[in-house]
């Protein structure tokens, strides 16, 4: 149904749009700064997960009202932006929390697996960036003539979910890596924790204050 030249074609855009960071990709290392590995590997599947929440909603036509609607967009966008002031919020008042053994692993995560992978789904679903690439790029890429228009969207919205998946999980670990090695105190730990709640936040403020072109 869905041709190897569609793949490629759309793999290639998709890999352009990715390898820019976006609120994503920052919230990411705003969580592995703030509560390390596991809660940054959780992160990136509410991520992705998240986004493609967002080719189901393109596929079922909900994506075209996102394009053409400017309210709908800007709800869904401060929405999003909201939840990250929050997240952030949360990540710096509790930063002092942070002990050595959650760094080394043995520890329990800030939230809950289940709650961090929610987290990440909330802002996959309103990131305004995959909102926008989904809407306007993903129908481009179908083949009319083939039909099926629905589940060929869905085909191809799992490549920018598989790249997505592997450039997420490499920024995350990145991060936690370079919070380990700031562990020499938990003084230190709770710095670099504090820097990934504000991260996180301005994040959210970025997003509220970023628009689209119409």
């Amino acid at each position: 149904m869905v041709t190897v030249d569609q793949y490629l074609a759309f793999a290639a855009m998709s890999l352009l749009v990715i390898v820019i960071p976006g609120p994503s990709v920052l919230f990411v290392i705003g969580r592995a700064l703030a509560h390390g590995r596991r809660t940054a590997l959780a992160t990136v599947l509410g991520n992705v997960a998240g986004s493609y929440v967002l080719v189901v909603a393109v596929a079922l036509g909900i994506g075209s009202l996102v394009e053409r609607s400017l309210l709908f967009f800007l709800a869904v966008k401060l929405a999003g932006a909201a939840y990250l002031v929050f997240l952030g919020v949360q990540a710096f008042r509790h930063r002092k929390e942070m002990s050595l053994t959650a760094v080394a692993g043995s520890g329990q995560p800030a939230r809950g697996d289940l709650r961090t992978v929610a987290d990440g789904v909330v802002v996959g679903v309103t990131n305004p960036k995959g909102i926008v690439f989904f809407a306007a790029v993903l129908p481009q890429f179908v083949d009319h003539s083939a039909g099926h228009l629905p589940a060929q969207m869905l085909l191809l919205g799992l490549v920018p979910i598989a790249i997505g998946t592997v450039t997420d999980t490499l920024w995350g670990l990145g991060a936690s890596a370079a919070r380990t090695w700031f562990a020499g105190s938990d003084r230190r730990l709770s710095m670099i924790g504090g820097a990934g709640g504000f991260a996180m936040i301005g994040l959210g403020v970025t997003v509220a204050a970023t628009g689209r072109a119409d």
